[in-house]
């Protein structure tokens, strides 16, 4: 016998018509093999405006489009977990660095966004120590100032070699 929550779980990831249209309508140009970002990074950082940048702090604006939301038009929480990520980089980024690799990630989801909603991405280096870097990521309602996640990120980095 099948329980209730296992049903209406089932019934929420059961695919339908509309999303399988959805895709289907998704235009995905071929990726270039010079070209440093995935697919997933272009897609979901297309149309995000920078507000203000100091080092170890940024301030970016977004308004959430149809592409990135879910079946039941908020933003979807795949997208956010990939804003902290990307956000939280940049404010960690280090010259002569080749790359920042995830330790950790925690994301608080406080509330939901709806399409064309104005989003503010705030982050903010928590703290460097050798290689490691820390990072916090507030995703806010520009509207209502409503907090919609809170991310804590860290990241490993190794310095470019000199020979």
């Amino acid at each position: 016998m099948e329980s209730s929550m296992l049903k209406k779980t089932r019934e929420y990831l059961r695919l339908t018509h509309q999303d399988s249209d959805r895709v289907t309508r998704l235009s995905v140009p071929p990726q270039r093999p010079e070209a440093v970002h995935s697919f997933y990074e272009s897609f979901t950082l297309k149309g995000i405006r920078l507000d203000r940048f100091q080092p170890g702090s940024i301030s970016c604006s977004f308004t959430v489009p149809p592409r990135l939301t879910d079946r039941n038009g908020n933003l979807a929480v795949g997208v956010i977990a990939n804003l902290v990520d990307e956000i939280g980089a940049i404010v960690a980024y280090a010259k002569d660095v080749t790359m920042n690799v995830s330790v950790d990630v925690s994301i608080s989801y406080l509330s939901t966004t709806k399409l064309n909603d104005d989003l503010e991405i705030s982050a903010k280096l928590l703290g460097r120590k050798g290689a490691y870097n820390g990072t916090l990521v507030v995703v806010k309602n520009k509207a209502t100032r409503e907090m919609i996640a809170e991310g804590r990120h860290s990241y490993f980095s190794k310095a470019r070699s000199k020979i």
